[in-house]
C-alpha cells in the first residue's frame, strides 16, 4: 500500500467541512487534508433525482482530487454513492464513501436492520450499500426504511430541535419492528447515543466509522 499523506474529502453539506476538519487535524496533525464542497449536487440529487448530469460531476470532483495529489479520496455525501461507483473506475485514486465502514459494521451480524434518512436521495443509496455488504459478508440482512423528509425541512430552517424531534419520532416508530438502527445521514449523527439510551437498540451512524477507517489507513500505509 502506498503512502497516504494527502487527503482529499469532498463535501455537498457546508456543516461537514467544520465537522471533520478540526477532528482530522487531531488525529491526523502530519496529513496534507484538504476539503472540497459542492453544495449544489446534493440540491439537485433532491429536487431532480440521479441523472448522467450528476455522475459526470462525481466524476469530474474525483478527478479534480486525484489531480491535486490526493491519495486518498473521501465522499461524506450518502446520496453521491451510486455515481461514486462510476467514479472509482475513472481514478486511480481509492475512494472511500462516507458509509463503507459503517454498512461494513452492520453487515458484520445478522437481524433485522432500520434505516433513518431525512432525504429522498439517500434512501435507495443507502439500501443498495447496505445489501452490497451484507453479500460481502455472506449474509442477507432485512431492512426497512423510514424517509422523516419534514425533519431535513426544518434542519434547512434553522430548527434543529424540530428536527430532533421528529427524527426520535420516527425512531421511536420504527424501534419495535428491527434489531438495530442506522442513522443513514452524517447530519443525523449526533442522535446516535440519546437515541440508543432511549431505544434500548444498537444505533449506528458513520462519522466516527469513517474518521477510524481513515485514520487505519493512514497508519497502515506508513
Amino acid at each position: 500500500m502506498a503512502m497516504i499523506r494527502r487527503i482529499i474529502f469532498i463535501h455537498t453539506v457546508a456543516m461537514l467541512v467544520e465537522r471533520f476538519r478540526p477532528r482530522f487535524q487531531t488525529e491526523l496533525p502530519d496529513a496534507d487534508c484538504f476539503h472540497m464542497l459542492d453544495e449544489s449536487v446534493l440540491q439537485d440529487l433532491i429536487r431532480q433525482g440521479p441523472s448522467s448530469g450528476i455522475t459526470r460531476r462525481i466524476v469530474t470532483l474525483s478527478q479534480m482530487a486525484a489531480d491535486a495529489g490526493a491519495e486518498l479520496i473521501v465522499f461524506t455525501c450518502s446520496s453521491t454513492s451510486p455515481a461514486i461507483d462510476t467514479a472509482r473506475q475513472t481514478v486511480s485514486v481509492p475512494i472511500l464513501k462516507i458509509d463503507d465502514p459503517l454498512y461494513a459494521r452492520v453487515a458484520s451480524a445478522p437481524g433485522r436492520v432500520g434505516l433513518i434518512c431525512t432525504t429522498s436521495s439517500t434512501v435507495a443509496p443507502s439500501r443498495a450499500l447496505l445489501t452490497a455488504h451484507a453479500q460481502n459478508a455472506g449474509r442477507e440482512i432485512p431492512a426497512e426504511s423510514v424517509l422523516c423528509a419534514a425533519a431535513f425541512d426544518a434542519l434547512a430552517s434553522g430548527r434543529r430541535d424540530l428536527h430532533d424531534r421528529l427524527v426520535r419520532e420516527a425512531a421511536a416508530a420504527l424501534a419495535p419492528r428491527v434489531d438495530r438502527i442506522v442513522l443513514a445521514q452524517a447530519s443525523l449523527a449526533h442522535l446516535g447515543e440519546p437515541l440508543a439510551d432511549q431505544l434500548g437498540l444498537p444505533v449506528f451512524a458513520s462519522p466516527e466509522l469513517l474518521v477510524q477507517e481513515v485514520v487505519a489507513r493512514v497508519r497502515d500505509s506508513a
